[in-house]
């Protein structure tokens, strides 16, 4: 029979993972501080995602087919959301990093971001089980922000926090499986 309540919930041992339980921990570049915000970014980033990556295609003509051959990885940006709290320290960290690697106004890159190791950064993913346990981890390597969203502002939007992207450019990531019991 194809369909079989009691082996569908066999095979999900624990339940299914809750896309609402992790959390973002990234450390801001020296130069775009003070503020606190590698600190306060895992509380305020709202959203974020599961990497994923392609692997891209070498395609060869052989009498007249097209063989295809496994070629290299890349990885797209990666977008979080973050709440924007009054004291703007997360967002000043990031208009500070972004400046410092190339500034609105000269066209220039700060002396203290002058190669990629020292305007990119790390930043680590934590998806939990729910009864807190790290399930999973990812580790974004080299990613430094390459978009960062307005803030719409509305005089009609009531009760709610403002709300922005930031789109993140990285070298690879790296995953790591935590035990599930």
């Amino acid at each position: 029979m194809a369909f079989n309540v009691s082996q569908f919930r066999a095979n999900m041992q624990f339940d299914g993972a809750r896309p609402n339980l992790f959390e973002v921990e990234m450390v801001f570049p020296s130069f775009s501080l003070p503020g606190g915000a590698s600190r306060k970014f895992n509380f305020v980033c709202k959203t974020a995602q599961i990497p994923g990556s392609t692997v891209g295609i070498v395609p060869v003509q052989y009498f007249g087919r097209e063989i295809k051959f496994a070629g290299n990885r890349t990885f797209a940006d990666w977008t979080v959301n973050v709440l924007n709290d009054e004291d703007f320290v997360v967002r000043n960290a990031l208009e500070r990093w972004m400046n410092g690697i190339n500034s609105h106004r000269f066209n220039t890159r700060q002396a203290s971001a002058a190669n990629p190791a020292s305007y990119s950064a790390d930043a680590v993913v934590r998806h939990y089980g729910k009864t807190g346990n790290v399930i999973k981890t990812y580790r974004f390597i080299g990613l430094f922000p390459n978009d960062l969203a307005p803030i719409d502002l509305d005089w009609g939007n009531n009760d709610s926090i403002e709300e922005y992207s930031v789109t993140f450019a990285y070298q690879w990531w790296e995953a790591a499986a935590e035990s599930v019991v």
